[in-house]
Parts: structure tokens; sequence; C-alpha cells
């Protein structure tokens, strides 16, 4: 047999099982009624037990081979695919049609971006930035968004009024009671106070570390009919002066230089 038909054997050897196993995976999403999973965690521990199952057929298999196995490599070999992304003055970059918000430090770097199928991890020449979850792009080229609100919370509280327009909106929101407090307020108040105050919230869910707890306030507030009040939520969430510690600084008068000045003449002076 010819190097090309050792090839095609191989091939056809890794191939056809894997074949095999996307027609089991289809056959039990039909009997499971419904290919909609809660969250991605969900989805793995279907395919996991799927698996599972098929590979409990082979073990005895598997036994014989995993007696003669290698030990693995202590390091792991990199399993992820590699970009090269340069972040806009938008404050993020695009890759594979989703749009990523970064640190605004950032923009107009060059960036190393590692592709995984759950996240992509982002680095700065040798060292790593950051990770972020892996978004996905929709049909018809509509391109998908991840974004953190801490990113863009400051160049959006110079133009809150940009808050409407902003194609990533509805993903900017952290937590559903900012997103409610957006509905509410742009019913209940003229845009620009609407977008101030939704604005002002999210500056202050990030600046002070608040966020659920603002969160359950604001959800608090709307479910008794009311629109929180943006001043209301500065005072309440403001820091607390008696936990501040207290600085004294003693200054040291200007005579107690004098000692440097007078040191070489005394050490000149004749014994």
């Amino acid at each position: 047999m010819g190097c090309f038909e050792r090839c095609k054997a191989r091939r056809a050897a890794i191939e056809s099982p894997h074949g095999h196993l996307k027609r089991a995976i289809r056959d039990a999403l039909l009997l499971r009624g419904s290919r909609d999973f809660d969250t991605i965690a969900d989805y793995r521990a279907f395919i996991d037990a799927l698996v599972g199952r098929r590979n409990a057929r082979n073990r005895k298999r598997i036994d014989v081979e995993r007696a003669v196995l290698r030990p693995l490599p202590k390091r792991r070999a990199e399993d992820g695919e590699e970009a090269m992304v340069t972040v806009t003055s938008s404050g993020g970059f695009m890759l594979r049609r989703v749009f990523y918000t970064v640190p605004s430090r950032l923009i107009g770097h060059r960036l190393k971006v590692r592709i995984h199928d759950d996240r992509i991890e982002v680095f700065l020449g040798g060292t790593h930035l950051t990770t972020l979850p892996r978004g996905r792009g929709y049909g018809d080229n509509r391109r998908g968004h991840v974004v953190d609100y801490r990113h863009v919370i400051h160049s959006l509280r110079a133009k809150p009024g940009a808050l409407p327009g902003l194609v990533y909106r509805d993903q900017l929101f952290p937590r559903d009671a900012y997103r409610r407090l957006y509905d509410a307020a742009m019913e209940a108040l003229p845009e620009r106070a609407a977008c101030k105050l939704v604005v002002g919230a999210l500056a202050i869910a990030h600046e002070r570390g608040c966020e659920a707890d603002l969160a359950a306030l604001i959800d608090a507030s709307l479910d008794a009919g009311a629109i929180p009040v943006l001043a209301d939520l500065r005072a309440r969430f403001a820091p607390d002066p008696e936990a501040l510690p207290q600085v004294t600084v003693t200054l040291t008068p200007l005579s107690a230089y004098d000692v440097l000045t007078a040191a070489p003449a005394e050490e000149g002076a004749p014994a």
C-alpha cells in the first residue's frame, strides 16, 4: 500500500466514527424534542452523557490502549486558532463578524487573540490581558456583540445621548434590572433625562463596585412603580465618611534643612 492509500485509510478511520457520532447526536436531539438548552454547560453535559454511553461499549478496547499510552506532556498543547486585531477608536475590535470591547487604554494597539470554542484570550505581545466569552455572528451578515459596560462607560458618560442609538445597547446592560430601568425611564422621562439616568446608574455600578446591590435597589423601585432618582442613587452608594481613613500630614519645618548646609562647613573646619 502506497503513502497516498495509507493516508486515505487513516482519514477514513477518523472521519467515519466522527460521522457516526454526529448522527447519534442528531438522533438524540430528535428524541429530546428540542435543540434549545438553557446554558452551554447544559449542552455540554448532554454531549458528555451521550459520548460516555457510546464509549462504554468500547471500554475493553480503550483499557487495552490506555495501558500502553505514554504520559501527557507537562504543558498543554495550544488548541485554539490565533488572529491579530487592532483596537479601534470605538474601544473594541472586530473578529469574525463579532465586535468585542476592551479597556480604552488599548485603543490603537495591535493585539493577539487566541480563539477557542467558548472564549477568546487576548494578549498584548506575550502578556495575557483578558479572557472574553466567544461571540457568534448572526445570519444575513448581522454582527454579534460582546460588550462589557465597564469598558465603554467613561466615553458614554461624555455623550449619554448616544445610548438609544448604540447597536450593542441590549448587550450593554449587565443585569436585567438596568434594562428595565432603561425601558421605564424612556417611557416616563424625556429622552435626555432618561439617558443621563441610565448612564449615571451604570457609572455608579462600575465606579463604586455595587452592581448587584444597585440592581436590587432599581428592581425594588420599579416594582413599586417609581423611577429612581440619580441623585438619590449617588447618595445611597456614596462612600461612608466614617469608613474613610483619617490622614494626618505633619509638615517638617524648613529650619530643619539648615543642618544640610551647616555640615560641610563643620567637616572643613580645622581640628
